[in-house]
């Protein structure tokens, strides 16, 4: 199976097996499903620049709760390494979620009447 038909199948699985259908989409309309891909395809761990804080503070972009995070976290409990330390296998395995959410954006953001 190759990249395109991997993510063709992640959405499927992620409409039919975890509901999230057009109607859940439509409810993250502030970036979270782009930001999540990002969060999934970056082969290192990324921050953004929190401008509330009052000194530097760097915090991890992942839109939602951890629980829904399936990047390698302590909070989690997932047992994956580092980002820079995915074996290919599991690298692709993200990269294959991060082209679905995308996949997911572009139809949400085509769905909203100009």
């Amino acid at each position: 199976m190759d990249g395109a038909e991997s993510i063709s199948k992640e959405r499927r699985r992620q409409v039919e097996k975890e509901g999230y259908a057009a109607e859940h989409d439509d409810e993250h309309d502030e970036g979270e499903l782009a930001l999540a891909a990002v969060c999934y395809a970056s082969p290192q761990r990324i921050y953004i620049l929190d401008e509330r804080a009052r000194a530097f503070m760097f915090i991890d972009p992942w839109p939602w709760d951890a629980q829904w995070d399936k990047r390698y976290t302590y909070e989690s409990g997932n047992t994956l390494p580092e980002p820079g330390k995915y074996t290919r296998k599991e690298r692709i395995k993200f990269l294959v979620k991060a082209g679905a959410l995308l996949a997911a954006e572009i139809d949400r953001l085509q769905r909203i009447k100009a």
